[in-house]
């Protein structure tokens, strides 16, 4: 037996491609918020009871955690392996993106594409957003009303919620809009099966 041609797998290796337009758009929001910043008003503005919306965000944090549990057992009774957070910028990702785009050029698949569009806008969105919040939350009036304000740690909070909980909703949205991969099922068998094929030792 030999090792030498065995292929190690990486089920949640991150493309470098999805990676850069992820991290492109974080950074342009973050200096957006930089700019945000600088241009405050000088003038305070005055907190309304009632706008935090803390108790609505605990319900939701709790649907998080329960959902986040039982996305965690799946993914381990069906042998993947990898962290879920890395899926909508790893390389089966970018594959399955590029099938589908394919597919849309080849006039088979516009349709598909078309309503992809919406769930990865939102996705993609929600990085500029999250990058904008770091320094322009700083601006006591980007978060004397918001939700989970008026601190700026208990708007980060809340705005890190949603917007983790909008971007989990839009890869899984996209995980059922875009082409499998190729030997991939809907079922995640033919995926689990191509990766143990590639991870196995050849004779």
């Amino acid at each position: 037996m030999s090792t030498q041609n065995a292929r190690p797998c990486n089920p949640s290796r991150l493309s470098r491609s999805l990676a850069a337009a992820f991290g492109t758009l974080f950074t342009a929001g973050v200096v957006h918020g930089a700019v945000l910043y600088a241009g405050r008003s000088p003038l305070e503005s005055e907190h309304v009871p009632g706008t935090s919306a803390w108790w609505p965000h605990a319900v939701l944090a709790a649907a998080a955690v329960v959902l986040s549990i039982g996305v965690f057992v799946h993914r381990r009774r069906a042998g993947r392996r990898g962290s879920v957070l890395l899926l909508p910028i790893g390389e089966r990702a970018a594959r399955r993106v590029r099938l589908t785009l394919a597919a849309a050029r080849a006039g088979t698949g516009r349709g598909r594409a078309l309503a992809a569009a919406a769930p990865a806008a939102l996705l993609l969105y929600s990085a500029f957003r999250v990058g904008v919040q770091i320094i322009g939350g700083l601006d006591p009036a980007f978060t004397v009303n918001a939700w989970g304000g008026p601190t700026y740690l208990g708007a980060m909070a809340c705005h890190y919620l949603d917007a983790g909980l909008l971007m989990a909703a839009s890869a899984w949205l996209l995980d059922k809009i875009l082409l499998p991969d190729s030997g991939e099922s809907r079922t995640g068998t033919g995926t689990s099966a191509q990766c143990a094929g590639e991870c196995s030792v050849r004779a």
